[in-house]
């Protein structure tokens, strides 16, 4: 026992470093967090960050907030930029986008890739679509075919970008039905709807649960058909591409990350307020409302789903490069 005292003091300066690193750890977070969205204001990225960051506020507790920041351009590749190159000490996260996140390390030189980020878990997997205006007398892909056809290189299609899901479905789609579209990319899918309501574009390649937001919004669109294996919940009576004799398959995964290198416990605790969010009844009523199709992977199965996706664009890009130089 009298040795006790001495011990004491030795230990001292260690047990007072603890409580140092745990009072650290209990505080975050102690400023508000960025959460860059890639995209501009009003697309199914953008309602979707809008929708989900108070959820992950509230389960990070310590009374968080999370403010949405735009950065538009360059396909999302700005955004993505940014996010990857963000101090990584957990007061900058975002969402990042399948294809674009993939395929532009692919086509060009990046000061991102995939791999440079903490993955915090994916969120929504929104099929592609195609969508004109009611004053069109296109209804169905045949009609399209017949009209584009008939008018080549007439048919002038919006995107999110060159690179994006939405342009590589046209490409596969033009490839496929032996067609020949212009394509114009925009910095968002709310300009993509823009364009097509004011017909400075003939169709809007722009994924589903966009679309129905638009169209529960009033917008004169038509929706052509649905790029997913069979109908989803989503748009039940939206025929399928393939139901209409074109095998293509396209979707854009919308997951949060963060900068590479976070703080194991600052990660662990981003990643389990991601998943409760994502869990959560209410918001996902919130999403259903707002037709975003959720579809939560937590970070090791969407590391693994990102890793086999990017391998398949790497195959893709041998077959058709879509870059500005072999982009239409």
């Amino acid at each position: 026992m009298k040795y006790l005292p001495t011990l004491l003091r030795r230990l001292l300066p260690a047990l007072a470093l603890t409580a140092v690193a745990v009072a650290a750890q209990a505080a975050y977070p102690e400023q508000p967090i960025r959460m860059i969205v890639a995209y501009a204001p009003g697309g199914g990225t953008d309602l979707t960050a809008r929708l989900i960051a108070p959820y992950i506020a509230r389960y990070l507790g310590n009374n968080a907030s999370i403010v949405v920041v735009n950065r538009s351009g360059a396909g999302g590749g700005i955004g993505f930029a940014e996010l990857a190159n963000a101090p990584a000490d957990g007061y900058t996260i975002g969402f990042i986008n399948t294809p674009n996140v993939l395929t532009i390390p692919i086509e060009r030189k990046s000061n991102f890739h995939w791999t440079g980020y903490d993955l915090l878990g994916n969120v929504i997997d929104d099929p592609g679509n195609f969508s004109v205006h009611n004053d069109t007398p296109i209804r169905n892909l045949g009609e399209l075919v017949a009209y584009a056809k008939a008018n080549p290189g007439k048919v002038t299609y919006g995107t999110t970008g060159i690179g994006s899901d939405d342009h590589l479905a046209a490409m596969l789609f033009e490839r496929a039905a032996g067609v020949q579209l212009t394509h114009v990319p925009f910095k968002g899918a709310s300009e993509v709807h823009q364009g097509v309501v004011g017909k400075q574009i003939f169709m809007a390649s722009m994924n589903v649960g966009e679309a129905m937001q638009y169209e529960k919004g009033g917008s004169p669109m038509h929706n052509l058909g649905q790029m997913s294996a069979a109908r989803t919940n989503l748009a039940p009576g939206l025929p399928t591409f393939k139901e209409q004799g074109f095998d293509i398959v396209m979707a854009s995964l919308r997951g949060i990350a963060a900068p590479k290198g976070l703080p194991a416990a600052v990660k662990e605790q981003l990643a389990s307020a991601v998943q409760k969010a994502a869990n959560d009844p209410e918001f996902q009523a919130k999403a259903a409302a707002a037709f975003a199709p959720l579809r939560y992977l937590p970070p090791a199965k969407y590391e693994a789903e990102l890793k086999t996706t990017e391998a398949s664009f790497k195959q893709l890009w041998k077959e058709m490069p879509w870059g500005e130089n072999g982009a239409k």
